[in-house]
Formats: structure tokens, sequence, C-alpha cells
């Protein structure tokens, strides 16, 4: 899934969404086990794409082995690994799962 870079929506800046062929694999995974997620993962798309930092995505810097990546929280216990572009106005979605199966 490929969203352009970046868009101007009544002169907002809208980020691109990109995904990577692991989150596509993990993504089919997560929503098989738990299709209830399907909702609240639209729900995060839409924010990241207005806003990565938005407090309700609890978005993180990562430390160690995962320094520059960030991590988005899509419930309590399934997050979200992405790297966000800033000067390209792009989120890259990398993983989804528990935190122990992203982190």
């Amino acid at each position: 899934m490929t969203t352009p870079d970046a868009s101007r929506e009544g002169g907002d800046i809208v980020y691109g969404i990109t995904t990577t062929e692991g989150f596509e694999r993990a993504s089919k995974r997560l929503f098989r086990k738990h299709p209830d997620l399907r909702e609240r993962f639209a729900d995060v798309l839409v924010l990241l794409q207005r806003d990565p930092y938005a407090p309700s995505l609890r978005t993180h810097l990562l430390r160690g082995e995962l320094a520059g990546y960030f991590g988005v929280s899509l419930t309590h216990g399934y997050c979200i690994l992405i790297i966000i572009r800033v000067t390209k106005c792009k989120v890259i979605l990398l993983d989804i799962g528990t935190h122990d199966e992203v982190y």
C-alpha cells in the first residue's frame, strides 16, 4: 500500500503512507487472528496521515537495536513499528504485532 508522499488538504500537510512486504505479511496474520482490530487500525492510519505525532498515537522514539525508528500504539497490547520521514512527509509502516513480536 502506498499513498503519495505528501499533499495538502485544506492547507494542512497530509503524510503519505507506505508499507513494506514484512508489514503486509504481519498485518494479514494479525487481522486474521484479530479482525476486531481492523477498525482501530483504520483510525490510526488517518491519524498518521494527519499528524504522526498526535498524542493519542503515543508515538515514541525507540532505542537500542531499533534506534531511529518509532513505535505507535494500536491498542494497549499491540503496536506498529514505523519510520517517519519528515523531509518527505512520509510514514513507512514496517511491522505490526504485540510489543514482544515487534520490539
